[in-house]
């Protein structure tokens, strides 16, 4: 009797051999960790890629935000560049209209003057999307920026959650906060 690799489980495996580097680091929040998700490695993988904009589509779907429910997906770049793209190429290949955004950490100073880019957002139902969230700052920062914009943010969902305090920010922000997977389902220790 053999048994078939989920997605999931072919996720986990491919962010665990790609991404995740063993070794002090300091990560963005200023915390030190004993390892590092570089989730680049994977969302810009050929495999990984389309299996996390299905799994995050997926769990964006099973949470009520559906087609019809949500107009857009986007998050603060760079990590979220790749991830963004990812979901709207899934929902593309459903048949799907979902448009993407990216927001700046500061708006440009020239040309247009735009901190959020892509398709206008002001009036739309979008939903902030993460690599990998360890205290949701960046998470917060793109909500922020997304609603200076005009948007209505309805949710926050992320590749990998490190267990580290991001699913609460969010939640205190009053948001829904989605993963797909989280560390300890990588075989990581929350630090």
């Amino acid at each position: 009797m053999t048994t078939e690799t989920t997605p999931l489980q072919r996720l986990a495996e491919l962010i665990n051999e790609l991404a995740v580097v063993h070794g002090r680091v300091t990560l963005s929040s200023g915390r030190e960790a004993d390892y590092y998700v570089d989730m680049r490695r994977a969302t810009l993988h050929h495999e990984a890629a389309p299996l996390i904009g299905h799994l995050l589509l997926d769990a964006l779907e099973e949470a009520g935000f559906g087609p019809g429910e949500i107009d857009a997906v986007g998050g603060l770049t760079l990590g979220a560049d790749p991830v963004v793209c990812a979901v709207q190429h899934a929902a593309a290949s459903r048949g799907l209209d979902l448009d993407a955004f990216l927001v700046r950490k500061e708006a440009k100073g020239h040309g247009m003057k735009r901190q959020v880019e892509g398709p206008d957002v002001a009036g739309r139902h979008v939903v902030v999307l993460e690599d990998t969230s360890t205290t949701g700052g960046s998470a917060l920062a793109a909500v922020a920026a997304a609603r200076e914009a005009g948007a209505e943010v309805v949710a926050v969902a992320s590749i990998v959650d490190r267990d580290t305090g991001a699913r609460e920010a969010v939640q205190g922000a009053e948001l829904p906060y989605l993963w797909v997977l989280s560390a300890a389902d990588l075989g990581l220790e929350p630090q």
